[in-house]
């Protein structure tokens, strides 16, 4: 939301309203609800916990950080899923080779 220092102000004193497309932007801004916002008790919201969110909410809620964080968040989910692929990879072929080779001696599985 991009407004002079006036309008802000203007807001902040009462002498301008927010629209309801105003309020709706805030709210999703601040991770809140509209009513959230028109019943504001003065207490800061909740510790945002990813993992309660659903995949959807969890995607919007990366989309609100700026542009290097959310990359910094995509490299390491990239990472992540790489590495999972090559152990799934590896103990895959090796649970292969020695189901062919039993006397092989014991592996130790990721």
């Amino acid at each position: 939301m991009k407004y002079s220092l006036a309008i802000y102000s203007k807001i902040e004193n009462g002498l301008r309203a927010l629209t309801v497309d105003e309020l709706q932007k805030m709210a999703q801004l601040f991770n809140m609800t509209t009513d959230q916002i028109i019943n504001y008790d003065g207490k800061m919201p909740k510790e945002v916990i990813i993992e309660d969110k659903t995949a959807v909410e969890q995607m919007r809620l990366i989309q609100q950080l700026d542009e290097e964080d959310k990359q910094t968040i995509f490299r390491l989910i990239d990472k992540m899923l790489t590495n999972k692929k090559f152990k799934d990879f590896f103990n895959k072929n090796i649970a292969a080779l020695y189901s062919k080779s039993p006397d092989l001696p014991g592996f130790c599985y990721y």
